[in-house]
């Protein structure tokens, strides 16, 4: 493996993007570099007054089959992997160049398909097959090639040129990994797009990064924040900064539960997570009303939280949220008297979405050591036609508007689960507890003195009455649960000794 530094006298260039093609190119022709180019690039360079030679008119071979064929070729090829120090006399008996730095970038694929209503043929159209050929060619022949698929290492290239005369061994390396993933992502996102069955076979994710961050969960940690490349941009990666810090791993975590919660609603709602937990959630017709709500249901745990909106935040939300501290407000957008607010506290985030849409069935995963976990997203719904009502007392309308709005927000709540609601608004929730009466003894503690006509809901079924009987007394009138238990006639039994209402689901919601 040669390990010294290369020159560069030729290059093939041959990219869709053509962003600061003509400035590197114009560099390399000064510096005496032959300049190698294909249809399109050729075309934009000599417009530019740059010196190319056609691939066609070097190889000997014209461009084919609407441009399908033209730089699939032994003397590409061949220029590009051939070792300098061993197929030397192949490449003179062949009339083989050495081509010395490769600059290419794909066919728009993940564009073209993220597009609305693209057919089948254009998107398969715009599988790009000579690009990536000639990107892994000069990405496996790193003792001798450069290869440039991103337009920022341009000015690397510049530089290295100016500094040493070619190109070192390590950005050759560098410059190989960065391709070779180049080609995985595009690769990837292709897979994912022809294949039918969401849990295929194979499994690929591909993503780029989008910034670094500070740190991971804890300051020892490194950390950085990857977005997808066909992302739908209603995400918090995506989202406008106004104003603040920016954003850690954390927040990025927190303001990702929010809206993971905010979109289960269509009427105006707030919710404010602390933790990956929702720790106050309303929904109504007035959207500042709806923020009061939501932020008092637990203020002492809304501290330092994340504050996530559907609809406008408007100046009376904001002079609110002013007298309060929170790392993050996220909204589909705001008044401009409430940014002018709301820049007062210069550490904030001030996030803005655009319309926030409901939520839509997506791949989830997770790794784990050695492998990856992959699901389906839970975008399930529970209507009333689908509850089960199996205590001799029957809910009311109001009694079922609040189970319905307590199911919605519980499927966001770490499990074990349980929360209280009443008009619409949570009252405690006990979050993420190894045993489900603990659970509920948090949720009825953090609830107070409010839980009079309330509801409570659970994100599994109650395995013994010992909850039923906590609960009894307390002002809640109605449960909502999946059932199943091998005990439901024995819960059942006591909410109808103590004239709880209960409602079953027929099917749980657990988060882990």
């Amino acid at each position: 493996m040669n390990k010294s530094i290369t020159t560069i006298k030729r290059v093939l260039i041959s990219v869709y993007d053509k962003t600061g093609i003509v400035e590197l190119a114009k560099y390399l022709r000064n510096n005496g570099v032959e300049i190698l180019s294909t249809g399109g690039t050729a075309e934009h360079l000599r417009k530019a007054g740059i010196e190319v030679t056609d691939v066609s008119a070097y190889t000997g071979f014209p461009e084919i089959m609407d441009g399908r064929i033209k730089t699939i070729n032994p003397k590409i090829e061949g220029g590009i992997l051939g070792l300098r120090d061993i197929h030397k006399s192949d490449a003179e008996t062949q009339d083989i160049k050495w081509i010395d730095l490769v600059v290419c970038n794909l066919y728009p694929f993940a564009d073209t398909i993220s597009k609305p209503n693209v057919s089948f043929m254009e998107a398969i159209e715009n599988i790009d097959i000579g690009g990536p050929t000639m990107i892994r060619s000069a990405a496996k022949n790193i003792g001798w090639v450069g290869v440039l698929v991103d337009v920022p290492d341009y000015q690397l290239i510049i530089n290295e040129f100016e500094e040493l005369g070619g190109l070192s061994f390590e950005t050759r390396k560098y410059l190989s990994a960065k391709a070779f993933g180049h080609c995985v992502q595009y690769d990837n996102i292709i897979h994912d797009y022809l294949k039918d069955e969401p849990l295929s076979d194979n499994f690929s994710v591909s993503f780029n990064k989008s910034y670094d961050l500070r740190y991971g969960e804890n300051p020892h940690q490194k950390a950085a924040a990857y977005k997808n490349p066909i992302s739908n941009k209603q995400n918090v990666l995506d989202a406008t900064i106004h104003q603040g810090k920016k954003l850690s791993y954390n927040n990025l975590m927190d303001t990702d539960a929010a809206l993971s919660c905010l979109r289960e609603f269509p009427e105006p709602t707030c919710v404010v997570v602390k933790h990956g937990n929702p720790c106050g959630v309303a929904s109504g017709n007035n959207i500042t009303k709806v923020y009061q709500k939501a932020f008092d249901a637990d203020s002492k745990s809304a501290f330092g939280g994340i504050i996530a909106f559907n609809r406008t935040c408007n100046k009376a939300i904001a002079k609110m949220i002013s007298k309060v501290f929170v790392e993050i407000v996220i909204a589909p957008n705001y008044e401009t008297a409430a940014l002018e607010i709301l820049s007062i506290k210069k550490n904030l985030r001030v996030l803005e979405i655009g319309k926030v849409n409901l939520k839509t069935p997506k791949i989830e995963y997770r790794y784990i050591d050695g492998g990856l976990l992959v699901q389906e997203s839970d975008v399930s719904s529970v209507t009333e036609n689908q509850l089960q009502t199996v205590t001799k007392k029957k809910p009311t309308s109001l009694e079922l508007n609040d189970l319905l709005f307590a199911w919605k927000v519980l499927k966001h709540v770490k499990s074990n689960a349980i929360i209280t609601v009443k008009d619409k608004t949570t009252l405690g929730i006990g979050a993420g507890q190894v045993s489900r009466v603990d659970a509920v003894e948090i949720a009825l503690k953090k609830s107070g003195n409010k839980l009079e006509n309330s509801v409570l809901a659970s994100d599994a079924f109650f395995p013994f009455r010992d909850s039923i009987d906590l609960i009894a007394s307390t002002g809640v009138t109605a449960i909502i649960q999946p059932g199943g238990s091998i005990r439901d006639k024995e819960v059942i039994q006591a909410c109808n000794e103590h004239s709880i209402i209960i409602v079953f689901t027929g099917k749980r919601c657990f988060k882990h």
